[in-house]
């Protein structure tokens, strides 16, 4: 299948400028950018897309096996930079797709002019024996999935606000509770073991290209010492905390994230 309508690309901006791609998180769509977007247009030729199984992504393309790893999804990203053949880009990923721009970056560093990994977690449990605080107990993730597992639109109206966070603004919480009851519940329980149950952090030190980690000063889902442990085990990475609150800064602190990435890229280059 054509890579472009598989994972529905859109490429916008300047021609021939350098190239960012947004990559969207669970239960999320390219839609996510929308804020963004504009302000990168200016200076880049900026491509989104739809994870398969998500937003306008052609359903039929998705299967438990290819997606229920992080492989798959990391392998999908190397196909549509392939596919664009613009050149080495900046990989911009929020959340758990800043895993999968971690993956192949160092599977092909080649492909990468950049990372931007927005609100990442290589691994959301805690592992006591390392020190390690991923911001939640085993315990914690097995009962989110069961509650997912038994009613995920409940869960969704229960889980979003708590991810986006702001809640003197209600209506982003809205918004992605309403992104994530449009995602189909099975594809969404896949998903959501990715997400969840992933352990990246051995993948870490593998990336060789220019990286930039940005932290939201207060996330549910990140804490600030994952940034700090992501930054530590990527050399030559660069850490920023961005006055941003919450897990979703590219729809709570649009112009704050699109400068973050604008001068990142601008360093790069």
């Amino acid at each position: 299948m054509d890579v472009r309508i598989r994972n529905h690309v859109t490429v916008t901006g300047r021609t021939g400028a350098p190239v960012v791609v947004l990559a969207h998180g669970f239960g999320c769509d390219q839609n996510m950018w929308r804020l963004v977007a504009p302000a990168l247009e200016r200076d880049f030729t900026v491509v989104l897309f739809d994870h398969v199984g998500s937003g306008n992504s052609h359903l039929a393309a998705w299967s438990p096996d290819r997606y229920g790893s992080m492989d798959g999804y990391a392998d999908d990203v190397l196909e549509v930079c392939r596919d664009l053949a613009l050149g080495p880009v900046t990989f911009v990923g929020h959340s758990v797709s800043a895993m999968m721009g971690v993956l192949a970056a160092a599977r092909e560093p080649e492909a990468f002019a950049g990372l931007v990994l927005l609100a990442p977690s290589p691994c959301f449990i805690d592992d006591p024996a390392t020190g390690y605080r991923g911001g939640f107990s085993s315990a914690d993730i097995d009962e989110l999935l069961e509650s997912l597992d038994a009613n995920y639109l409940g869960w969704s109206g229960a889980m979003a606000p708590v991810i986006m966070g702001n809640p003197e603004r209600p209506e982003l919480g809205e918004e992605l509770t309403n992104s994530f009851c449009r995602t189909d519940p099975e594809i969404a329980r896949v998903f959501a073991r990715v997400t969840f149950l992933s352990d990246n952090r051995s993948d870490l030190a593998a990336v060789r290209v220019p990286t930039l980690i940005a932290q939201c000063s207060r996330d549910a889902i990140a804490p600030p010492e994952v940034g700090a442990f992501v930054h530590a085990q990527i050399p030559g990475s660069r850490l920023i905390t961005l006055n941003a609150t919450g897990h979703c800064p590219q729809l709570a602190a649009p112009e704050e994230t699109a400068e973050a990435i604008a001068a990142f890229v601008k360093a790069t280059r």
